[in-house]
């Protein structure tokens, strides 16, 4: 699927490109208002992203304009603007939702994919399974080999990113980008300390372990058998 991502700032397009590559989504991306509705309005997205505040065209008007030229794709409005009424204009004008930042980019691609599920009639599954591991995103529930494993918020984020990617190695910036948002300061341990915790939890009265770390690469899940 290809998504349009409007968005001026630098730092958080690169964040939510290098992202939705990774889920294997293809981008464009337009950092200003009047090109990107251009762009917008060629009908070739499966998806658009776009930022309220931008040179040229601001986005209430990009998506407005573009409701009236019948553009029928899922938008997802991306703001600093915190007030009800700005996320309410939003809505109204045709945005089928809306993201304060700052934002991790978890939570943008959950959002993504259920207004896609929505328009497409596609079904994910809640489950994800690697091995005797298992999780359940609605329930947020992980066991394993039956038994149940208590995660906080966090490592239960980090645990469905490697889940999605299973015999593939992550880095640090990878998990960075996807786990944490992009105000994150990577000079920080704070994803070695998460994964030593997600580690110990999952390995807890287990022979084999799950996580493996590739030094000076990254970190990768495997089924052990």
């Amino acid at each position: 699927m290809r998504i349009l991502l409007i968005e001026d700032d630098k730092k958080i397009a690169s964040f939510v490109i290098n992202g939705l590559k990774e889920a294997g989504f293809s981008v464009d991306h337009m950092d200003d208002g009047d090109r990107g509705y251009e762009l917008l309005i060629d009908g070739k997205y499966s998806a658009a992203i776009v930022d309220i505040l931008l040179p040229g065209l601001d986005g209430f008007t990009i998506v407005e304009k573009a409701r009236k030229k019948n553009v029928e794709i899922p938008i997802i409005f991306l703001s600093a603007k915190r007030e009800i009424r700005d996320r309410i204009k939003g809505l109204d004008i045709g945005g089928d939702d809306y993201l304060i930042k700052p934002f991790s980019f978890a939570e943008l691609l959950a959002r993504l994919q259920a207004i896609l599920r929505r328009t497409t009639g596609q079904i994910e599954s809640s489950q994800l399974t690697v091995g005797d591991l298992e999780i359940d995103l609605l329930k947020h529930a992980v066991s394993r080999n039956g038994r149940n494993v208590d995660l906080n918020p966090r490592e239960f984020k980090l645990l469905e990113y490697l889940m999605r990617n299973p015999g593939r190695v992550v880095s640090k910036t990878m998990i960075m980008d996807q786990v944490w948002d992009y105000y994150f300061d990577p000079q920080t341990n704070v994803v070695e300390a998460t994964m030593c915790r997600l580690r110990s939890k999952l390995n807890d009265g287990f022979d084999d372990k799950l996580i493996r770390t590739i030094r000076g690469v990254g970190y990768v899940l495997e089924d052990p058998v």
